[in-house]
């Protein structure tokens, strides 16, 4: 009786949703196949299952289509882009979710405008929505950041992807991992979330945390597939030190963002002080000390370290330059970075393949469905139809 109540009232939300959308306009053949129970019920549950507002989204998002022309996006405008692997759909999940990877230059936004980026996303989101089974209502995005040198570059393209989904294609998206971003883009990012509301499905991730398997061997020295970052090569020693008197410089290769690292060393051996008085002197200090006077530097002499001690407690100074991030999020416990990189970790093991996996643009070409796979996709049916009707006339 429950379930029953429920499916009762989602029936009725949706009706009410229709009905607003066609007293403030008729909708078109297509628009209202666009609004079928699936689309009302995602904007619906955008908007907190207020009828209002998702009757105001949905007209929103109609007359955005409508302005961008989504009918009318074929493959033949993106010929360039299909033949370098710049967006496609690399296959689907074992949840049956189409995987999508963007490989985008950082000379790309410079080339082209931001309509026609927004064009090529929107034509790759309509591919992978059409190629979904009636049981898949959600995509993956897979961000390969390692072309860009600019974090500020990538964050932009990133965050107006971020939107454009969220907007456009609200509880499309089931999770976004940006791949192997430069290092100064960890701290931008985690300024910019806040103001990102789809920022709790995205995951930054690195590729040289998973070990190549034996499908990676098959391909990994193709040219598409291996990331600016993804080095093949076997690794040479684990970190590699040089030391001075005082400072020692240690480079090591498993740590990505922070590969190098200074630290202090006592390289001065312990001698026997040539006056009692010198007892648990420093060398700095010792050279005052024999400037001083016989009777100073006949008196006992307390060792009092140069810094102060750290067993005595000491009142934290309180900072006025306050990251954000603490205000908006007062209770963070200790440990829950590190925890939520290894559960991005572990959602990031099963897409792995799909970012290492060859760019095929036949394959990609093949899960377009007309009009979106351009004249290829219109004539090639009939083309095969032709051909079999004349085999069977041949063979009469």
């Amino acid at each position: 009786m429950g379930s029953e109540k429920k499916e009762e009232k989602v029936r009725e939300r949706i009706e009410a949703v229709l009905r607003i959308l066609k007293k403030q306009a008729p909708l078109s053949m297509k628009q209202e196949k666009f609004c079928n129970d699936a689309c009302i019920e995602r904007f619906l549950k955008a908007k907190g299952e207020n009828v209002k507002k998702a009757a105001k989204h949905l007209r929103a998002v109609l007359s955005w289509r409508e302005a961008i022309g989504i009918e009318h996006l074929i493959a033949d405008e993106f010929s360039a882009e299909l033949a370098d692997g710049v967006a496609y759909v690399s296959g689907n999940d074992d949840e049956g979710r189409p995987v999508l990877i963007f490989r985008i230059k950082q000379d790309y936004p410079k080339f082209h405008s931001q309509k026609s980026y927004i064009r090529l996303l929107v034509f790759t989101l309509e591919v992978a929505i059409c190629s979904m089974s009636r049981f898949v209502d959600q995509f993956v995005l897979l961000f390969d950041a390692s072309f860009f040198r600019s974090s500020s570059a990538f964050l932009n393209l990133f965050m107006c992807t971020l939107k454009i989904v969220g907007d456009y294609y609200p509880g499309r998206l089931h999770k976004a991992f940006v791949i192997d971003p430069h290092s100064l883009f960890h701290y931008l990012w985690k300024g910019a979330r806040p103001f990102v509301d789809l920022w709790p499905l995205t995951a930054v991730v690195s590729s040289q945390d998973f070990e190549s398997t034996a499908e990676d061997s098959i391909f990994i020295s193709h040219p598409r597939t291996t990331s600016l970052r993804f080095d093949p090569s076997p690794k040479l020693a684990a970190s590699a030190a040089s030391a001075s008197s005082r400072f020692s410089f240690t480079v090591s290769q498993f740590d990505s963002l922070k590969p190098w690292y200074l630290s202090m060393t006592n390289t001065h051996t312990a001698v026997a002080p040539a006056s009692p008085s010198l007892a648990g002197a420093t060398p700095l200090s010792a050279r005052s000390h024999s400037f001083a006077s016989p009777a100073a530097r006949s008196a006992p002499r307390l060792s009092v370290p140069s810094t102060p001690s750290s067993t005595l407690p000491r009142t934290p100074r309180p900072s006025f330059l306050q990251s954000p991030s603490s205000l908006l999020f007062p209770f963070k416990k200790e440990g829950t970075a590190g925890n939520r990189a290894a559960r991005d970790r572990e959602a990031f093991a099963q897409f792995i393949r799909f970012y290492r996996r060859p760019y095929d643009e036949i394959i990609y070409r093949g899960k377009m469905k007309a009009p979106l796979g351009g004249l290829v996709s219109i004539v090639s049916p009939n083309v095969k139809m032709q051909r079999r009707q004349g085999g069977q006339h041949q063979r009469i």
